[in-house]
C-alpha cells in the first residue's frame, strides 16, 4: 500500500475541461503475458493517474491480487476490466503464497495491486515478491503513482537524498526513539501518518530533531489536495485545533549542514554575545551561524555562564 485513502478513486470529472463521456474510454491491448508476478501501480486518488501499460497488463493477466477487492472493484468497473480479482492481504498471505508461486511456475501471469499506489511499499506484497524471487519466478515492475514521490517533488525540500521511514509507532515514547535513530540521517525524511496523530507526531519531532522544515501533504491528486509548508514550530501552531482528514504524508528536512566552527570559536562568540542578549537568545543565534544543534550550543552557553 503506497498510500491508502478512503474513497480512493476520484476522476475529477467536474473539472471544466473534463468530458464525463470520455472518462471511461479505454480499449485494452490484450496480450499474452510471460509467466511471473507483475507489480502494478494504481492511482492514489485521481483515476486518470494510471498508465496504459498498467491497464493492458491488468486486462491480460490470468489473475489480479488485491488488498481489498471492494476498493479495487471501483477501478475495474471504471475501466471495464474483467480479469478475476482475488483478495491477498496480511491475514491470508502465509496460506496463499505457496500456491500462487506454484501457479506462476506453471505458466500463469499474476498481477498484484494495492488499494492505492505502488505495491510493496508498506504492504503484504513484499512476502509474495520475496517468495517469487526465491523460487526463480520473474518479478516485473509496472510503475506509476506513488504518494512518497508525489509529496517529495512538491515539498520544496531536498530531493537528491531522501529516506522513506513508513509509519511511526503510535505511542510517543516509541515514536521519539524512532526519531532519535534518524536524527543524523543527512536526507529528507518521509513518513505516513494518520490525521489523528499528526499534532503529537510533529511535537515529538520538534523535541528530538529540533527546528527543521516540515511539509504536510494530504489528499494528493484528489479534489481537496493540500500541501502545508513551514518550520516544525510554525506547523504545530498552524495545526493547533485543526481536524484534518484523509491520509497524510509528512516530510521533514535534513539536519543543518555542519560548519567549520570549532568549540573555541563557538565559545568566543558566546562570550561576546551573552552579555548583550542573554544565554537563550545568544545560543540560538550562534547555533544557526555555527550550523550546530541549538541544545548543544545552549548547554555550552550555560556552562560558560556558570564558569563566569
Amino acid at each position: 500500500m503506497d498510500m491508502l485513502v478512503p474513497n480512493a478513486f476520484d476522476n475529477n470529472s467536474n473539472h471544466p475541461r473534463a468530458n464525463p463521456q470520455d472518462v471511461n474510454v479505454y480499449a485494452p491491448h490484450l496480450q499474452t503475458l510471460a509467466e511471473g508476478l507483475y507489480l502494478v501501480a494504481t492511482p492514489i486518488g485521481n483515476l486518470r493517474d494510471i498508465s496504459l501499460r498498467a491497464l493492458d497488463i491488468l486486462a491480460s493477466a490470468d489473475l489480479v491480487l488485491a488488498e481489498d477487492t471492494r476498493v479495487s472493484r471501483k477501478l475495474f468497473t471504471h475501466y471495464g476490466l474483467k480479469t478475476p480479482l482475488s483478495a491477498y492481504h496480511d491475514h491470508n498471505a502465509a496460506k496463499r503464497v505457496p500456491n500462487l508461486v506454484e501457479r506462476m511456475k506453471n505458466g500463469e501471469a499474476i498481477a498484484l495491486i494495492s488499494d492505492a499506489g505502488t505495491p510493496m511499499v508498506s504492504d503484504p506484497g513484499y512476502k509474495l515478491g520475496r517468495a517469487c524471487i526465491g523460487a526463480g519466478v520473474d518479478v516485473v515492475a509496472v510503475p506509476g503513482a506513488s504518494a512518497v514521490l508525489g509529496a517529495l517533488v512538491v515539498s520544496g525540500l531536498p530531493c537528491d537524498k531522501f529516506m522513506f521511514a513508513g509509519f511511526l509507532p503510535a505511542k510517543s515514547g516509541a515514536r521519539q526513539s524512532q526519531f532519535q535513530a534518524l536524527i543524523d540521517v543527512p536526507s529528507t525524511l518521509v513518513f505516513y501518518e494518520s490525521a489523528g496523530r499528526l499534532s503529537a507526531m510533529l511535537k515529538d519531532a520538534l523535541q528530538v530533531l529540533g527546528e527543521r522544515q516540515v511539509v504536510v501533504a494530504r489528499e494528493l491528486t484528489k479534489k481537496y489536495e493540500e500541501v502545508l509548508r513551514g518550520s516544525l514550530p510554525e506547523m504545530i501552531e498552524q495545526l493547533d485545533g485543526e481536524k484534518l482528514r484523509g491520509e497524510i504524508v509528512v516530510l521533514i528536512g535534513p539536519p543543518a549542514a555542519q560548519s567549520t566552527w570549532d568549540e573555541a570559536q563557538i565559545e568566543e562568540a558566546l562570550r561576546l554575545r551573552i552579555p548583550n542578549v542573554g544565554v537563550k537568545r545568544a545560543s540560538e543565534e550562534i547555533a544557526v551561524l555555527a550550523g550546530q544543534k541549538k541544545r548543544d550550543v545552549y548547554m555550552l552557553a550555560l556552562k560558560l555562564k556558570n564558569e563566569d
